[in-house]
C-alpha cells in the first residue's frame, strides 16, 4: 500500500473553491484517491496520504474543519482495528 492513511474532513469557511484546494493538493501532497466536493461554504474532502497531519494543517488554514477521520488502512488490511 503506497499511501497509509485515510483522511477525510470538512471544511467550513467562506469562498472556498474546490479547484483552487484540488490544486494545492496536486502540487503539495504525495497521495490518491482525491476528492472534494461541496460549495463555497462547506467543503468535504477525502485523501490517501503518508503525511495526513501536514493535510490537516492547510485545511485548518482554509477555515474551521471538523468532522476530522484520520484511518490507518495498512492496519485496517491486517485486520486489526483502530
Amino acid at each position: 500500500m503506497e499511501f497509509r492513511y485515510d483522511t477525510q474532513l470538512l471544511i467550513e469557511g467562506h469562498g472556498l473553491d474546490e479547484d483552487t484546494l484540488r490544486a494545492y493538493f496536486l502540487g503539495h501532497f504525495a497521495g490518491d484517491c482525491l476528492l472534494i466536493v461541496g460549495d463555497e461554504d462547506c467543503v468535504k474532502i477525502h485523501f490517501h496520504t503518508n503525511e495526513p497531519w501536514r493535510v490537516l494543517e492547510y485545511c485548518a488554514a482554509q477555515g474551521e474543519i471538523f468532522d476530522i477521520v484520520v484511518e490507518d488502512m495498512d492496519r485496517q488490511a491486517r485486520g486489526l482495528r483502530g
